[in-house]
């Protein structure tokens, strides 16, 4: 039996997934699961990259002690984030999170160089205040690029711990603002235009290739040798590929973040697109993710630690559909709700600040986020049917948000879209298809497609 390991770390989780076909179909088994989080340091957000990477390793001595030994195994995360390193393969600083508030005046730098409309002309990337593009200009300003010989990408990092092997992984590097729009690598003139190291920027990799085998030590620790290979190294990059249907389906990946949108054959920079703050990312076989990000369930997981977790997301649910006389709506991608204080009250603010009812139960609260996103959705819906001019019936809806029927029932009720959910573990599901791709154990992606629709 040739099994293969999907190592799928989220902002808030992260999970060790085993995966094998058996009699034409892939069967998967979650071996390890750790929490995730951001860490405060000195005034900034970062990740303590030092116990992730802990974790992963932990997870992969799982295989050894259960008798089943990975063929291959490959590693996504979500994007934008990355880590400096020197001329000695060391970690320069901390490793900032996204949520970090350090880029505010490294944006107006930029825009002062580019305005933020050519930008988005030359690379199709949407305006996020955390973008790639502006951390490294913060990393510039502070001096931190000065000893930087490498940069790598979260995913692109571990694999160099892994391994010693340092490669730029395609999907990733798409979230980063710095790739253009036409050619799908490094926009080298922007790169020069900010001052940024070329040097940093190295040739771009796909999914569905090795990057090396485990070093000595770390294969000794775990217990055995195997193959790291690269998936879609972002996690909405490997939560496409599991969408189980052909051609341009709608999709969206719901989790901590909702990516919502299409796979395209190429990048969509219009007017009408920058408009709607829609962004072009990379899928597999250089196709492009034309999709919108919105806030996602980190609403919920915020309301839900300040309850000090003592209601379960099912009771968020049973709540919310009990409530009567309330429909209040906010915009859950304004920016109050990025990283507030209090969630609960980001939430009554907007309330107020916008003449509404202000959510005063736990089942209100619920109500408020769910019906937001389903409203929020819907925009987007209608603004990718604008720009493109496809028209769907039905919208997939895969990762860990599908599971919540009462969230789907919303969505359809706005969208007047067919919800089809499933699977829920599409990020691992697109991780391991692209290592069993690298095997030859299917030829395509179109024999993947159809793999993921027999199997769940």
């Amino acid at each position: 039996m040739k099994y293969y390991l999907s190592i799928d770390i989220g902002a808030s989780s992260g999970r060790h997934i085993l995966s094998h076909i058996e009699d034409g179909k892939l069967v998967l088994e979650e071996i390890f699961r750790f929490d995730n989080g951001m860490e405060e340091k000195d005034g900034h957000l970062i990740w303590n990259y030092k116990k992730l990477f802990e974790n992963i390793v932990e997870g992969m001595k799982k295989c050894s002690e259960i008798g089943k030994i990975p063929c291959s195994l490959g590693i996504d995360t979500w994007g934008v984030d990355y880590a400096l390193i020197d001329e000695n393969d060391e970690v320069i600083g901390d490793v900032y999170a996204y949520r970090d508030g350090r880029t505010e005046q490294p944006i107006k730098a930029v825009h002062s160089i580019i305005p933020f409309e050519k930008l988005y002309e030359r690379t199709g990337s949407q305006f996020q205040i955390y973008n790639t593009i502006y951390q490294l200009y913060a990393d510039k300003t502070t001096g931190k690029l000065a000893a930087a010989k490498r940069f790598l990408m979260m995913p692109d990092f571990f694999n160099f711990l892994l391994t010693g092997v340092k490669k730029n992984e395609f999907t990733n590097a798409s979230t980063t603002g710095l790739l253009s729009a036409k050619t799908r690598e490094w926009d080298r003139e922007i790169v020069r235009e900010l001052g940024l190291p070329e040097e940093l920027f190295k040739e771009l990799s796909d999914p569905a290739t090795k990057v090396g085998e485990l070093k000595k030590e770390i294969a000794e620790k775990v217990g055995y040798q195997t193959t790291v290979v690269l998936p879609a190294t972002h996690d909405t990059a490997s939560a496409v590929i599991a969408v189980p249907e052909k051609g341009t389906p709608l999709y969206l990946s719901s989790g901590t973040w909702s990516l919502l949108g299409i796979e395209s054959p190429v990048a969509i920079t219009k007017k009408e697109a920058l408009d709607a703050n829609f962004t072009n990312e990379g899928g597999y076989g250089r196709s492009t993710r034309f999709l919108k990000n919105i806030m996602g369930l980190w609403m919920i997981q915020s309301v839900r630690k300040e309850h000090g977790k003592k209601y379960g997301w099912g009771d968020y649910v049973v709540m919310a559909k009990e409530v009567k006389d309330f429909d209040s709506i906010v915009d859950v991608n304004d920016s109050a709700f990025l990283a507030p204080e209090s969630m609960i009250g980001a939430i009554e603010d907007y309330c107020k600040k916008t003449g509404q009812k202000v959510p005063e139960t736990p089942g209100e609260l619920a109500l408020c986020v769910y019906d937001s996103l389903a409203v929020c959705y819907d925009k987007a819906i209608k603004n990718i049917e604008e720009i493109t001019g496809y028209k769907f019936d039905s919208i997939h809806i895969v990762g860990g948000g599908c599971q919540n029927s009462y969230l789907n029932e919303l969505t359809e009720k706005r969208t007047g879209k067919k919800v089809v959910a499933g699977p829920v573990e599409a990020t691992a599901i697109g991780n391991a298809l692209a290592q069993i791709i690298y095997d030859g154990a299917v030829a395509d992606m179109d024999e993947a497609k159809d793999l993921v629709a027999r199997s769940f």
